[in-house]
């Protein structure tokens, strides 16, 4: 990966990084997924799932991202879903 890429998403959940990476590449986007979940440390302290965009991209992606985290995720404890 080539220097300043910028992040625009991170998570524990691996799974969710995998989707919205999926999503940024059906429009269009370039993402790099970094799993810092399967390292050493990922005993004690649990890692991150990263994923990164080229600089020309980053707009695009942060919307794109911000959209997705707008979504209801059908949980009913959670406030704003029907």
């Amino acid at each position: 990966m080539e220097k300043d890429w910028v992040k625009v998403f991170s998570s524990d959940r691996s799974y969710e990084a995998e989707i919205v990476k999926g999503m940024l590449i059906d429009n269009g986007l370039n993402p790099v997924l970094v799993n810092k979940q399967s390292s050493p440390w990922a005993q004690a302290l649990p890692g991150q799932a990263e994923i990164y965009v080229h600089p020309s991209e980053e707009t695009m992606a942060v919307t794109l991202v911000k959209d997705h985290n707008n979504l209801p995720t059908g949980d009913p404890n959670e406030t704003g879903n029907a």
